[in-house]
């Protein structure tokens, strides 16, 4: 295997999750979420660090994904779970902090609006390759940190 297919693979897998037998997406979100538990606590990251690394990835999150499904001869293969780790990650933008409660929120709120695409997050599927992979879980994402920040301010 290339080093640039390998690349792909790696991270277009979340390093391994998308190749979980059962529900790659929700083992891809979990996965999402372990650097994340470890950075808050370690290097004291916040909500808005992982915006800037779901920015950060998504371009080549999207060239992981096409490789991917280029690799699979499917236009959005399972095993691709790069968008449920941005998307996750742009979650997390509505956190007030990151702690387990937040965590957990999160990944319930991101896996309700990936799952159930709500106007325009669908449609955003339909666009070419990697980018209506991506696209459409950056959306789901958007939605569910609005939901997880109303619920911090509502619940101030």
């Amino acid at each position: 295997m290339r080093i640039k297919s390998l690349v792909a693979q790696v991270l277009g897998t979340w390093f391994g999750c998308g190749l979980s037998p059962f529900a790659p997406g929700t083992v891809g979100t979990l996965g999402a979420l372990i650097p994340v538990a470890l950075f808050a606590r370690w290097f004291g990251w916040g909500p808005f660090h992982w915006l800037a690394a779901a920015a950060a990835l998504t371009l080549p999150g999207i060239w992981a994904a096409t490789q991917v499904a280029e690799a699979a001869g499917k236009k959005d293969p399972g095993r691709v779970v790069i968008d449920e780790v941005l998307g996750t990650w742009v979650t997390l933008a509505g956190a007030a902090a990151l702690d387990w409660q937040r965590l957990g929120l999160a990944f319930v709120l991101f896996r309700i609006f990936d799952i159930w695409k709500p106007f325009p997050v669908r449609q955003l599927e339909k666009l070419p390759e990697g980018t209506g992979i991506v696209a459409d879980d950056l959306a789901a994402g958007v939605y569910a940190a609005l939901v997880l920040f109303l619920s911090e301010w509502l619940n101030r």
